[in-house]
C-alpha cells in the first residue's frame, strides 16, 4: 500500500523528511541554502530542515512515538 492512502506511513515519511532535511542541513549548510530554498523542491527540503531546527523537542517526541508505535501497535 502506497504512503499516501496510509496516514501511519504518511507521518512516517513526512517525520523521516523532517529529520533527513535537518541533519544534511547541518552537515552541508550551502546545499539547503536560504536564498536558493524558497521556491520549487529545494524549498520544501529549506522549509523541513527549518521545521526541524525550529521545532526539535516536538520533532523528537513525535520521533519517539512514532517509534513505539511503530513497535508496539503494528
Amino acid at each position: 500500500m502506497s504512503a499516501l492512502f496510509n496516514f501511519q506511513s504518511l507521518l512516517t515519511v513526512i517525520l523521516l523528511l523532517i529529520c533527513t532535511c535537518t541533519y544534511v542541513r547541518s552537515i552541508v549548510p550551502s546545499l539547503l541554502d536560504k536564498r536558493l530554498g524558497k521556491v520549487g523542491l529545494q524549498g520544501t527540503f529549506w522549509k523541513c530542515a527549518r521545521i526541524g531546527e525550529r521545532k526539535s523537542p516536538y520533532v523528537a517526541i513525535c520521533c519517539v512515538f512514532m517509534a513505539f508505535s511503530l513497535l508496539f501497535w503494528t
